[in-house]
C-alpha cells in the first residue's frame, strides 16, 4: 500500500537536519525553533552545535541528535568513542555514527562490531548506525545491518548524503534484516513530499532531511513558508 499525505502525520518522522559547516548560531536557533513549533522528533547538528541546541530545546520535546565520525567513518575507534561521549556530556541523546566502511569491505566485521558496541555501552544513548548503503552491495548492506544490530544500535540509517541518498529499495532491504527490532532512518537527498512518502511506505521510521518545513508546506498545499526563512 502506498501512503498519502492524508494517511500520516509526517512531522513525527522528521529529524530536522542542519549539517552545514558554515551554519551560524542564528541558523541553529532557527532550526530549533522550527523543531519546537512543529514537534519534530529531533534536530540533527554537528557536535560543535550540540550544546547550543540542547540549551535551546531544554524542556521541549525534540531530541538533540549529532553525527559521529562524519562523514567518512574513517577516524579511529578511540576518537569516535571520545566524540560520542563528549557529545552526550554536551546534551546529545541521539548519536548517528558512521560505521568503519573500510573494515566492513575488508571483512573485518569484529572491528565494526566492537566500535559500535563500545559507543552503545559507554553512552547509553540512542545510537543510529550510518551504513552508507550507496557504497555497499546488497550482501554488504545485510552484513552491516546484522553487525550493527548485534552491537546494540537502536536504528539503522542509510546514508550520510555525501555519496547519494536513501532509496525505497534499501529501506525495504534493511527492514527485512531489522524485522521490527530497531528503527530505520532514511537520509540523504530527501527533497520532495513524494520521496518522503515513498520511504515511509517502504518502512522508514525517521527521515533525516533539511527540508522538513518545506515538506510540511507541500502537505498543506501551499507555497508560502510556514516560518520566516
Amino acid at each position: 500500500m502506498t501512503l498519502t499525505a492524508e494517511d500520516i502525520d509526517i512531522t513525527r518522522y522528521i529529524d530536522h537536519t542542519l549539517l552545514d559547516p558554515l551554519a551560524s548560531r542564528a541558523a541553529i536557533a532557527t532550526l530549533c525553533d522550527q523543531a519546537i513549533r512543529f514537534e519534530f522528533p529531533a534536530v540533527c547538528v554537528y557536535p560543535i552545535h550540540v550544546q547550543q541546541a540542547a540549551h535551546h530545546l531544554h524542556q521541549h520535546s525534540p531530541k538533540v541528535c549529532t553525527v559521529i565520525g562524519f562523514p567518512s567513518g574513517a577516524t579511529t575507534p578511540a576518537v569516535k568513542l571520545y566524540e560520542a561521549q563528549e557529545a552526550v556530556e554536551l546534551g546529545a541523546t541521539e548519536l548517528d555514527v558512521v560505521i568503519n566502511l573500510g573494515a566492513l569491505k575488508a571483512g573485518e566485521v569484529d572491528a565494526v562490531h566492537r566500535e559500535l558496541a563500545d559507543i552503545c555501552a559507554a553512552t547509553g544513548q540512542t545510537v543510529k548506525a550510518i551504513l552508507e548503503t550507496t557504497l555497499l552491495t546488497d550482501a554488504e548492506k545485510k552484513l552491516a545491518a546484522e553487525v550493527s544490530l548485534d552491537a546494540g544500535v537502536a536504528f539503522l540509517k542509510t546514508s550520510t548524503g555525501w555519496h547519494g541518498g536513501a532509496t525505497p529499495a534499501d529501506i525495504r532491504l534493511l527492514a527485512t534484516v531489522a524485522r521490527d527490532r530497531v528503527g530505520i532512518k532514511a537520509s540523504g537527498g530527501i527533497c520532495t513530499l513524494e520521496q518522503a512518502l515513498a520511504l515511509i511506505t517502504a518502512g522508514a521510521h525517521r527521515l533525516g532531511t533539511s527540508r522538513g518545513v518545506e515538506l510540511l508546506r507541500r502537505v498543506g498545499g501551499s507555497r508560502e513558508p510556514l516560518v520566516p526563512e
